[in-house]
């Protein structure tokens, strides 16, 4: 690994004491060297050629080089080693050649184990001026990452916050803000990383697997992290998972099946098929997920050894009146793990007709349409087993489909041998919808922005391999209102809801419209398909609380693929007699019923009344088709 002489680059910038000739820039062996490493947050940078070149040019030609924002974070970097006492000095800028292929790939493939090995590390809070750390979410100063400084969002940043023992935090001027250690119980609040993996990363690949973070937590930890490059999404969880494969620039979300496919060949954890437990917007088929932010919610899925399986196994079978003991017997010796028959369950293997796994299973549909529900050896945070569908389609080979989650068992299972599909059509479906939100601006409403990702030209994409599910907002100052139009891709077809902000009547007591975006998303993605309006088949209307206006979307098919979506303001249909008073003729009826503690589904109730709404944790929304 290359490092920065601290001494010669602090020389450098010294003009009395600069040494042109000197180099800046020397190898060493990552395993002995002794050096301090910097995390931060990429912006206008020096790379590894700007600083060769700035260490033998005079005064004048480096003046554009010592200017930079980047130069000037490596000075401050080089000052704080000096003053905590070390010579040499990591930085991901400058101390990696990216002209050189092999030499990229090698510190990516090798970046987990420089920041562990590093003796201590520096994370320089760019967007944080204060000098204490914060405590809270702040949707004011941090609008765009979720209420928490941009560092704590990025993708590569994960692996830098866990891997080094010692970890010290510095707002924009440099001034410590405090160290990993300190701040473990805020960190946890921010990250969702459980508190003994800051205290010990060596739990990851500890020994003791009752210790160890399943496959599905650690995933869950980079749901909502992004990254430039769409392959860094699956290179930046290398280390994290303790495997190395090449880097492949250009192969876009494939990166991602390459390191789940990695994974399993090294690991026995089958929550890296929980994902979508809730069976959100996504295109099944593989068994493997599209992305990380496949396993959002998934940070209380736990793996289960074999014994705990079969005991866990034996008491579902028995809460639901079956037998496990002698009705289903063969199943749970074969998940004992004391049977014969243990490996078996704890082996994978990755074949030309999928991955081979052997798993009970019971059987669903008929003849004609083959289903089998799979239950997994890993529980949510109740207790239950967690299961997933598959659909058989020749050669053995199972397609995951629908559903997602723990059930009542009405049968014993059957433990089987299986070959999961794990390789994904290169085929890519989807939509590109047009955006028509003028109507809006003359109710006072403005498009605030979209959230989890930004959209061009009034045009948002939604595929079937990745991309498939955004938030819009609109908020009007007049009324002290907004909303949110949810849109979905899933199962081939377009998909919308609207989720109105009821949360406060004043203006100052709301978050600003990246935490309402964040919320609104957050309460959609946990919401079942059935609650959302297929478009273009119908159309969607919402009433705005407080207000006599409805929020209206008219969808209408455009050449091929192409979709026009309307959103609009109109006055009422029915008779406003005042706030959350609203009546209207004979259509379905929505009613909200809460099955989990912290999720939202909806349940559709066919009657003659008509719209009404329903509060969930404050928040109003109605709907109805037309």
């Amino acid at each position: 690994m290359w490092l920065l002489d601290v001494r010669a680059v602090l020389d450098r910038d010294d003009i009395r004491k600069a040494q042109r000739k000197t180099k800046a820039l020397q190898q060493f062996d990552a395993e002995t060297a002794k050096y301090a490493i910097l995390s931060h947050r990429w912006g206008t940078e020096i790379d590894y050629d700007d600083m060769n070149r700035f260490m033998t040019m005079d005064e004048k030609d480096g003046v554009e080089i010592s200017e930079c924002d980047g130069y000037q974070k490596i000075i401050r970097s080089c000052e704080q080693a000096q003053e905590d006492g070390y010579c040499w000095m990591w930085i991901d800028t400058c101390c990696i050649d990216k002209r050189s292929s092999a030499e990229l790939s090698e510190a990516i493939n090798s970046m987990y184990r420089w920041y562990h090995n590093a003796q201590r590390c520096y994370v320089y809070l760019s967007d944080v001026e204060q000098s204490v750390f914060p405590a809270e979410q702040d949707f004011g100063r941090f609008v765009t990452s979720n209420g928490w400084p941009e560092w704590f969002s990025r993708g590569w940043t994960l692996q830098e916050l866990i891997a080094p023992k010692e970890v010290t935090f510095f707002n924009k001027g440099w001034v410590s803000l405090g160290t990993k250690r300190d701040l473990t119980s805020t960190l946890e609040i921010i990250t969702r990383i459980p508190h003994e993996v800051f205290r010990d990363e060596e739990v990851l690949r500890g020994s003791d697997p009752s210790k160890r973070p399943s496959v599905a937590q650690i995933m869950s930890w980079a749901a909502d992290r992004e990254t430039t490059r769409v392959e860094d999404r699956a290179y930046s969880l290398l280390g994290l998972f303790g495997v190395n494969m090449p880097m492949l620039y250009g192969e876009g979300s494939k990166a991602f099946e390459r390191l789940q496919l990695e994974i399993i060949r090294v690991s026995s954890d089958h929550s890296i098929f929980a994902w979508n437990t809730k069976g959100q917007f996504q295109e099944y088929g593989t068994i493997l997920a599209d992305d990380p932010s496949c396993f959002r919610g998934c940070h209380d899925i736990v793996k289960v050894t074999p014994e705990e399986f079969s005991k866990r196994l034996r008491k579902q079978l028995n809460e639901n009146q079956l037998d496990a003991d002698t009705q289903c017997g063969k199943c749970i010796s074969l998940c004992n793990s004391t049977g014969m028959d243990s490996p078996r369950l704890l082996r994978f293997d990755v074949t030309n007709l999928g991955i081979h796994v052997s798993l009970p299973v019971l059987s669903l549909g008929d003849n004609d349409s083959p289903r089998l529900r799979t239950i997994l050896p890993c529980c949510d945070r109740f207790g239950n087993l967690i299961t997933i569908d598959l659909d058989s389609r020749g050669l053995s080979s199972c397609y995951r489909s629908l559903h997602a989650g723990h059930d009542e068992y009405h049968a014993c299972p059957e433990f089987r041998s299986l070959y999961l599909a794990c390789f994904r059509n290169s085929k890519q479906s989807g939509y590109r919808l047009r955006l028509d939100d003028r109507g809006t601006c003359q109710f006072g409403f403005t498009r605030c922005g979209t959230f989890p990702r930004k959209i061009a030209n009034d045009e948002v994409v939604l595929s079937s391999q990745g991309n498939t599910f955004i938030v819009v907002v609109y908020a009007s100052n007049a009324f002290i209102s907004r909303f949110a139009v949810g849109l979905g891709y899933h199962l081939g077809q377009l998909w919308a809801r609207v989720f109105c902000d009821d949360c406060a009547a004043s203006q100052e007591a709301r978050v600003p419209w990246a935490g309402f975006a964040k919320q609104a998303y957050d309460i959609m993605w946990n919401a079942p398909i059935h609650t959302f309006c297929r478009i273009p088949d119908t159309t969607e209307d919402v009433h705005l609380p407080r207000s006599i206006y409805d929020v209206r979307i008219v969808c209408g098919s455009g050449a091929g693929s192409d979709t026009d979506l309307k959103i609009d303001i109109e006055r009422c249909p029915g008779c406003c007699g005042g706030p959350r008073k609203y009546v209207v003729g004979t259509f379905s009826i929505y009613t909200f019923q809460s099955n989990y503690p912290c999720n939202h589904s909806w349940q559709p109730n066919h009657g003659p009344c008509g719209n009404r709404e329903e509060a969930v944790q404050g928040c109003w929304s109605w709907m109805g088709d037309r």
